[in-house]
């Protein structure tokens, strides 16, 4: 779907004004028809429609998805990380890495990836990575302590 919006956008920048005016109309018609579809069809078959891979971007072009935003990050993430705010075009994410550094930033773009997937409106997505101190190696404050060298006893 993403694949074919980019065609479309870029056959739109290089088309004459009267064809970006059709499209435009168009685009108004089915707008509105969607808006009509959702009204009809209930709460439960909207839920299902905002649920579907080919509708729900449809839905979201129009403004008529049945879920905010806020609901479709956090149904995106599904407990991989935690959703701190949604602000503007704003999203921030905390996650807890579960090894080392390196898979942590592959979550992290993982996380934007699926972020913008659901909520195209984001431009900027901050992944805040928690490092709890008890996972920090620690190094015994005994091992630390200058110890005198040991002498032979003097005959």
């Amino acid at each position: 779907m993403n694949e074919r919006v980019r065609r479309i956008e870029a056959l739109l920048e290089k088309a004459d004004p009267a064809a970006t005016e059709l499209v435009a109309e168009v685009l108004g018609l089915y707008g509105e028809g969607l808006a009509r579809v959702m009204t009809v069809v209930g709460e439960e078959a909207a839920a299902r429609l905002g649920a579907d891979e080919l509708v729900s971007p449809l839905l979201l072009l129009h403004d008529l998805h049945p879920l905010d935003t806020r609901a479709r990050v956090e149904q995106a993430l599904a407990g991989s990380a935690d959703l701190i705010a949604v602000e503007g075009d704003l999203v921030r994410l905390r996650v807890r890495p579960t090894g080392c550094r390196s898979s942590a930033a592959g979550a992290a773009s993982a996380l934007r990836e699926a972020v913008l997937e659901v909520a195209p409106e984001i431009e900027r997505v901050e992944v805040e990575v928690e490092v709890e101190v008890a996972d920090a190696a620690l190094i015994p404050i005994e091992s630390l302590a200058v110890r005198p060298a040991s002498r032979a006893p003097v005959p």
